[in-house]
């Protein structure tokens, strides 16, 4: 059973027993993954790290390099 199916299943029972329907796949990911990242930062600066954009930062410096 792919992701679709299970989420037509669900919705159909949530229908079916009145329950609010579930969450179309896909739609909250964006939104977990900033959660994920704001309490990597926030952590990050209650160990007294800078919070900082590692890649960005990596790839700035890359840019910036003296060629």
């Amino acid at each position: 059973m792919n992701i679709t199916q299970q989420y037509l299943l669900d919705t159909y029972r949530a229908r079916s027993l009145g329950e609010p329907a579930p969450p179309a796949p896909g739609t909250i990911d964006r939104q977990a993954v900033r959660d994920w990242r704001d309490e990597r930062r926030f952590r990050a600066v209650l160990a007294g790290r800078p919070a900082r954009h590692r890649l960005r930062d990596a790839l700035g410096r890359w840019r910036r390099r003296p060629t």
